[in-house]
């Protein structure tokens, strides 16, 4: 079978995608692009990457590439997602799927009028613990969810301060936008995805602002957001995250479900990137925890689910509709903290 001729924009977070496409059987990454020699040198050398550019439009134009990965700042996500459908390729692009549901609608929009697949890189669903999770709650374990706590806070863990991520015409917003966005998603997809309906929200940015004047860097977007969503269903959603909060913990990630039959979480370990989850439900009228100690084997990443389900034309998860979502969800809470009011999504969405 003629593997999958890939072609990988962005080499910082991208370099994690080249690996993952390497690891895939029926693709090869045949082609990178970074704006940065010395970094496009790097990561090609280290992973065998035969086309090397740092022009991707000039990429897109020569290598006649059936899927490409896009892992740039989030400005170019969206110009960079319509070329390579242009181009005739597949598209996986990192999160956020863009600025604003704008930006966002234009490429779904694109996406379907070329008949290419758009897939959001949420990875934090492709783990062996959240798939298990996932198959837990869809068997009906916690009934009917109507609350969850998602959060990623930070004491202090601003990412490259004084570069792009701060930068609002570059990132489109801060740790709602960067953190936040995995654990929104992470929430959603458990909960299957409802509609929201309206948001009520507060953005802040004290720590980092100071922090940032006093080092002389750019930075204009907040340092902690909270947004709390209603659900046409009536479940509610309390979704934080921060990259400067005064917290005891270094890292700190929890996504909390509760539902009429049982309460779900998942959290961090030890302020790192390794995670517990429990089930708390009752049974003959006594409470019980249930611990997941060990997940069954998931062989894949959020790149190996997106080439399977090309290769063996089946369906993707994460896919652009869903990323709208989050994207229409995002824009709300933004717009929310900003009006100091509540903020209603827009309707006619699916």
């Amino acid at each position: 079978m003629k593997r999958l001729r890939v072609g990988v924009i962005g080499l910082g977070m991208g370099g994690v995608h080249v690996r993952s496409f390497r690891d895939c059987p029926e693709a090869e990454v045949v082609a990178a692009a970074d704006t940065d020699p010395n970094r496009l040198k790097e990561v090609a050398n280290e992973t065998d990457v035969p086309n090397r550019y740092t022009d991707a439009m000039k990429m897109l134009r020569r290598e006649n590439l059936d899927v490409v990965s896009i892992a740039t700042p989030n400005k170019f996500h969206k110009p960079l997602t319509l070329a390579a459908l242009k181009a005739g390729a597949h598209v996986l692009c990192e999160k956020p799927m863009a600025m604003n549901a704008r930006e966002a609608r234009q490429m779904l929009d694109a996406a379907n009028k070329a008949r290419r697949r758009l897939m959001i890189n949420f990875s934090y669903r492709f783990t062996p613990q959240s798939q298990a999770l996932k198959k837990a709650v869809d068997s009906g374990i916690l009934g009917d969810v109507y609350f969850a706590r998602t959060i990623w806070h930070r004491r202090r863990g601003l990412p490259r301060f004084g570069g792009w991520f701060g930068q609002k015409a570059l990132s489109g917003g801060g740790p709602l936008i960067d953190l936040g966005v995995h654990r929104l998603d992470l929430a959603l997809w458990l909960m299957g995805y409802p509609r929201p309906t309206w948001v009520l929200a507060g953005a802040y940015n004290p720590i980092a602002t100071a922090l940032a004047k006093k080092a002389r860097k750019k930075f204009d977007v907040e340092d902690l957001a909270v947004g709390l969503i209603q659900f046409d269903n009536g479940a509610t959603m309390e979704v934080e995250a921060s990259w400067a909060a005064n917290i005891k913990e270094n890292e700190l990630m929890e996504t909390r479900l509760l539902g009429t039959k049982a309460g779900l979480i998942q959290r961090n370990l030890n302020e790192t990137y390794q995670f517990e989850a429990e089930v708390y439900l009752e049974r003959d009228g006594a409470p019980w925890d249930m611990k997941l100690h060990a997940a069954p084997e998931f062989s894949g990443s959020s790149m190996a689910h997106f080439v399977d389900c090309i290769v063996r034309d089946k369906p993707h998860t994460a896919d652009g509709e869903e990323g709208l979502i989050v994207m229409e969800l995002l824009d709300a809470i933004y717009a929310s903290a900003a009006q100091g009011k509540p903020v209603q999504i827009r309707e006619g969405r699916r």
